[in-house]
């Protein structure tokens, strides 16, 4: 089929699979020029298809050469219906990994249950003993609870009162003001219980309990902090609520792992375009304000950038993980830098459906929308037929 982006809302429901697999490619090219990671030798990624789970597994793979096992839902296609994008870039991830000859396997399921969790940890005992980075990187907005069988969803919004700030359409590119209305208490407990630590802990203490978590492992997962004109929606919101639990469920798995040589840290990311962010009002235009300034100063990065500076800088630097004062590794600096905020808070002060494609970068926004779904991605024919089925050989 000749394969278009069709959206609704933020969501683009069809997937181009070449341009997924050109895109991985580019993020392992950009590895594989970069000086080699002293890091781990075997991963486990959970939520390895997109974003930061997809970066970490290729920056493991080609730059420290780890196998790795990649868990993601599954998405096939049909002959009228594209896959996921997360499909078509784990195909390209697992192609590019045989040919480098590392090991690398795929489990297909939902990542809260106990059944995929359990599937991994055979997988993991049969294919590579144990595992000494465990990179914890669902996003998802709802979750069923293995113990309760509840399933819950998660929202974005405020916390105590209604908020009002300007928004954009991304596609159209009209600035309006938005209103929030506050989550109530159960909205607040169901973001923590989908969007918390929870599931990460149940995670690493079944792969203990299954004996294949090395004693020296490290694991990661991620969070965001962001500026002020976020703060609201975001860090003091619900999903703020939800990221707190997230932090001190490392401080609890890093005390726990410490007593084997093990570590456990959070990693606060600078905003990207996701799909995720894309779903939140007010972030998409301080997202487009923000690379406007970032990539004037020469500070801009993607992903695979912040993923690479975390693993080598940070994590395998050879010297002790530097963290800040409640113990989060910090690749948001750049983002947070003085400089940078101020030029957006006075962009943001300004903006306008009027003038918004010469205050910020929408343009650039609106492409990695889109690239995000294997389109906007230079080298492919659009107008060519392809198949949309790709099948992932190592998926379980």
């Amino acid at each position: 089929m000749i394969i278009k982006p069709r959206t609704r809302g933020f969501i683009c429901t069809t997937a181009h699979p070449e341009g997924c697999a050109r895109q991985v490619q580019e993020q392992v090219e950009y590895i594989k020029s970069k000086p080699e990671i002293k890091g781990p030798a075997n991963v486990l990624v959970i939520g390895a298809s997109t974003g930061y789970g997809l970066s970490a597994r290729i920056a493991a793979a080609f730059g420290a050469h780890a196998n790795t096992i990649g868990v993601y839902r599954p998405s096939q296609a049909t002959e009228k219906r594209t896959a996921s994008a997360g499909w078509y870039n784990s195909a390209a991830f697992e192609k590019a990994a045989r040919e480098a000859n590392l090991k690398s396997f795929s489990v297909t399921g939902d990542a809260f249950s106990d059944e995929t969790k359990q599937r991994t940890i055979e997988l993991i005992r049969s294919e590579l003993g144990q595992v000494d980075l465990v990179v914890y990187s669902v996003a998802s907005a709802r979750r069923t609870n293995p113990k309760t069988g509840e399933a819950v969803n998660s929202v974005l919004k405020p916390i105590g009162e209604a908020y009002t700030n300007k928004t954009v359409n991304f596609h159209t590119g009209e600035v309006s003001e938005v209103t929030i209305d506050p989550a109530n208490e159960q909205e607040v407990r169901d973001t923590v219980e989908v969007m918390g630590g929870e599931d990460w802990e149940m995670w690493i203490q079944q792969l203990r309990e299954g004996g294949v978590l090395a004693d020296n492992a490290t694991t990661i997962a991620y969070s965001y902090i962001g500026s002020e004109i976020t703060q609201a929606i975001y860090r003091d919101g619900s999903i703020g609520q939800a990221k707190d639990h997230l932090e001190a469920t490392a401080i609890r798995l890093n005390e726990e792992l410490a007593a084997s040589g093990g570590r456990a840290f959070v990693s606060v990311s600078k905003a990207l375009v996701t799909q995720s962010s894309s779903a939140i009002p007010v972030v998409p235009l301080y997202v487009s304000a923000l690379y406007k300034v970032m990539k004037e100063k020469g500070l801009h990065e993607g992903c695979i950038e912040q993923t690479y500076r975390l693993f080598a800088d940070r994590l395998y630097s050879g010297q002790e993980t530097p963290v800040d004062e409640k113990g989060r590794i910090r690749i948001d600096d750049w983002e947070l830098r003085p400089d940078v905020q101020e030029e957006v808070e006075r962009l943001w002060k300004q903006v306008t459906t009027d003038n918004i494609y010469d205050l910020t970068d929408l343009e650039g926004y609106r492409r990695e929308f889109f690239q995000l779904f294997g389109f906007e991605t230079e080298g492919v024919d659009y107008e060519a037929d392809v198949n949309p089925i790709v099948e992932i050989p190592e998926a379980r």
